[in-house]
């Protein structure tokens, strides 16, 4: 029988002059703070990697003797105070950013996971980052914010690839202790607790608390002793177990989310839903309302009023859908406080056309009045799929609006370029990432001290890959001659070989797969001797999406062929460290998404304000990015032919702009050692895209476009006891139950010519069925112009006429057309109420 093998942690005590290591430790902002990070890893670089970059874990296992040391060397104390000096000012200074919202404000950001650092493991993949990123902005903005999740013991898993290319997961659980969270607590220094309902039984929440940077993050927990041993796992995995489990989590989130804000003392004036999953937030508010005195649809008209939601799914199978059952099951506690039946609750549910189930994505947009895509292309894909939420309006004019994503500069932009700035543009350029004009000022850097740095950052990714692949080689039972044959174009030393990268989630549209669909002409690009290209490929297939792993196996398939040989390489286990080395990395970023798929995608961001070069689907993101001549674009085949005809046809359009245009342009050196129109174009890249596409400009959009109308909105409708939200509630249900009966008709015919400067006379007559002639507005829509009629009197038999004196401005053939529609002023958006009716010769 083998011995238990137990081990025991032997805990340094940290020195006095350094003990504040423990309380950068203790804040996220060392995940976007790269010289924070360096303190930990100049005292141990070996066990900084083997604890995952986590500095908790590492100040509990590093050297006690080391610590005294450090303490006692005046390089690294200076490097220590310098560090401790610009974090005490980070804290405690107030951007200008704080002044776009009142002082009163605060905005809650709730989503299901945060991807800030690879040692905090409560995220999945572009979600979870794009989330942590919005936090991060916020935070270097000054913003009143807090966020909300859960607390996950078990993270998104960690990877690994056998020797046929299969994929392996493995689920490491956290211990609470490892990670940068404290307990809540009231000012007597008791655990703050919320509670849910979720079924017939309480479930009670434990609420940690995360600092990032300026802001705090709320994580919840149900692993307490006192809920039952099936309710402490509800938070346990990350999007783990059944859907029952699934509808639990985000009743945790939304409804939890509200209740431990609450319990925390905490009143936001903005809610921002991202994404479905804390949906159930708005029905926990309209609770508050009800049990105010509110009835319900006056409830909804003021949370919705505050209220943001954000989708990044273009397809409808990736909106939750529970059933009606479920609903009646877990929430029929909330329900009968709300006052409402089933039925009810599910109306608010319900997408037509998509069957009967609760889609928290048609809840979102119910219980919110600001909607929003991440991309331009996206909020189109969105306003069509989430249309028959407003029935009688065009895709083009319903509420849906767009902002486009970014990243977080001071978390993806490599440590090299953030040197070269520092001394080529000055500290200045720290605070001019949303100035376009600024970033002219590339220009004045010599291509060759930039093509320089761009060398240094490939050789530091090409030496990351190495050790990478050569562990996962050898794991495998790959020989040393192998593994160096393999690896023979990846050199440090001479990083001149043209390397493009592709890492991202393994899902079917992203068509990870597509380079291979020609393999002899593939193998003819990469395998010319003076011009050689190595693929990186990384990613992770989710464990039940088999198509997903079958593409990984296809891909390290292709690595094997002798064709291939160097060429294709596939590196296991792809995480935020991996990341941020191979967005800066690269030459070539490539994307293959199935358009109009992408949401946004955030990955050709990153490596665009790198210098690499983005070569992508004009899909997502890059259909607004791409100017051009700051990468490439392949412009996708008509989405109303097979997908086996698309394929095939943007696979050629990949391999003629590799053969054509990126392979010569990058060997195009001369007697300079470098392609200088290439260095012209990856100049091009951070110019026209940092400014374009950072977290920072994301944030500021938001709090300009959504973030201040909602919280004056908010205010309004809630003021006086929510007087207004009764108000624009019962007008609502008034329009809904008349607008059946409402026409429109021409009361005479207009002419069919007319001379420049003179009027053209539009009159209507229109039946209100019971409504007020302010209830509604007709419009003209003259060319790009909407142009309001005015209301003039009754005609008769309960009709009213609306005239409007037209007069062209300019002279030709235009179409126009007439339309009416409800209007309230205290609507969000003119059209939120879904309804419109179109004048037609064939109206009576």
């Amino acid at each position: 029988m083998a011995a238990t093998e137990f081990t025991i942690e032997i805990q340094p005590k940290i020195p006095e002059r350094i003990e504040r290591l423990s309380e950068l430790a203790d804040n996220l902002r060392f995940s976007w703070d790269r010289t924070t990070r360096s303190l930990f890893a100049r005292l141990n670089l070996i066990l900084w990697e083997s604890v995952g970059h986590n500095p908790k874990v590492f100040l509990r296992r590093v050297e006690e003797r080391r610590l005294q040391q450090a303490s006692e060397d005046p390089v690294y104390l200076d490097s220590y105070d310098r560090v401790v000096s610009r974090f005490d000012t980070y804290l405690r200074e107030t951007p200008r950013g704080e002044a776009t919202l009142g002082p009163d404000d605060l905005v809650a950001y709730f989503s299901a996971e945060y991807g800030f650092h690879e040692s905090f493991q409560i995220y999945s993949g572009g979600l979870g980052i794009l989330a942590a990123d919005h936090c991060k902005a916020a935070s270097d903005s000054g913003l009143p914010f807090v966020a909300v999740g859960l607390l996950y013991r078990q993270g998104y898993f960690q990877q690994t690839l056998d020797g046929d290319g299969n994929q392996h997961a493995a689920y490491i659980p956290s211990d609470v202790q490892d990670l940068p969270v404290s307990l809540a607590r009231n000012a007597a220094g008791d655990e703050v607790r919320a509670r849910v309902r979720i079924g017939q039984h309480d479930v009670q929440l434990r609420p940690w608390l995360a600092r990032a940077g300026r802001l705090q993050l709320v994580l919840l927990d149900t692993d307490l002793p006192e809920n039952a041993e099936v309710d402490r796992g509800i938070t346990f995995k990350l999007y783990g177990g059944d859907l029952d489990t699934r509808i639990k989590q985000e009743i945790v989130l939304g409804i939890g989310g509200v209740r431990a804000l609450r319990a925390l003392g905490w009143a936001p004036s903005v809610w921002h839903i991202n994404e479905g999953h804390a949906a159930f937030s708005v029905l926990e508010r309209c609770r508050e309302f009800v049990e105010s005195g509110l009835d319900f649809p006056s409830a909804l008209e003021a949370v919705a009023a505050s209220t943001i939601f954000t989708t990044h799914t273009p397809v409808p199978a990736g909106h939750d859908v529970f059933g009606h059952d479920m609903i009646d099951h877990y929430l029929g506690d909330l329900i009968k406080q709300l006052k409402l039946s089933v039925k009810d609750v599910g109306e608010l549910g319900l997408k037509p056309g998509d069957g009967d189930g609760f889609n928290q994505t048609a809840l979102g947009i119910h219980g919110s009045r600001y909607h929003n895509g991440v991309s331009r292309i996206h909020r189109d894909v969105s306003a069509e799929l989430l249309g028959p939420l407003w029935p009688q309006l065009p895709a083009d004019e319903n509420p849906m609006s767009y902002i486009t994503n970014g990243v977080h500069v001071g978390t993806f932009l490599a440590r090299e370029w953030v040197n070269l700035f520092d001394t080529t543009l000055g500290a200045e350029w720290r605070g001019a990432q949303r100035d376009p004009e600024f970033w002219y000022r590339l220009d004045t850097i010599p291509d060759q001290l930039f093509w320089s740095v761009r060398q240094q950052i490939k050789a530091n990714l090409i030496t990351e890959l190495r050790s990478r692949l050569t562990t996962q080689f050898r794991r495998n039972g790959v020989f040393e001659t192998q593994i160096e044959r393999t690896l023979r174009m990846l050199n440090a030393d001479d990083p001149n070989v043209l390397l493009i990268g592709f890492a991202r989630r393994f899902a079917t549209y992203k068509r990870a797969t597509l380079i291979l669909h020609d393999p002899d002409r593939l193998a003819r690009i990469v395998g010319a001797k003076e011009r050689p290209v190595v693929f990186v490929f990384a990613g992770k297939a989710h464990p039940a999406d088999v198509p997903g792993q079958e593409m990984i196996r296809k891909l390290f398939e292709a690595s094997r062929d002798p064709r291939f040989e160097g060429h294709i390489l596939v590196v296991e286990g792809y995480d935020l460290a991996l990341a941020r080395h191979m967005v800066s990395g690269v030459d070539i970023w490539l994307n293959t998404p199935r358009y109009p798929l992408e949401a946004s995608g955030t990955s050709g961001q990153k490596a665009g304000i790198n210098g690499v070069l983005n070569l992508s689907v004009l899909d997502g993101w890059w259909g607004e990015g791409y100017d051009g001549h700051n990468g490439w674009g392949i412009r996708p085949y008509p989405v109303n032919a097979d997908n086996e005809r698309r394929d095939r046809e943007e696979a050629a359009n990949l391999y003629d702009i590799l053969e054509q245009e990126v392979v010569p342009l990058y060997y195009e050196r001369a007697a300079i050692g470098y392609s200088k129109r290439w260095v012209e174009r990856s100049k091009r890249s951070v110019r026209t895209l940092l400014p374009r596409f950072s977290a920072s400009r994301m944030v500021a959009e938001y709090a300009e476009t959504f973030y201040r109308p909602a919280s004056a909105h908010g205010r309004k409708l809630d003021a006086d006891g929510g007087s207004a939200a009764v108000r624009l509630a019962s007008w609502k249900a008034n329009v809904r139950d008349r607008w059946k009966g409402v026409k429109i008709r021409l009361l005479a015919e207009p002419p069919p010519s007319i001379a420049f400067g003179s009027q053209a006379r539009i009159e209507t007559a229109v039946a209100l069925n019971g409504l007020l002639p302010a209830d509604v507005r007709v419009e003209c829509l003259f060319g790009e112009q909407a142009i309001q009629l005015r209301e003039a009197g009754p005609v008769g038999d309960g009709e009213h006429r609306f005239v409007l004196d037209l007069k062209p401005e300019h002279c030709g053939l235009v179409s126009y057309r007439i339309r009416m529609y409800p209007f309230h002023e205290l609507l969000a958006h003119p059209h939120e109420v879904g309804l419109m009716i179109w004048l037609s010769h064939n109206a009576d």
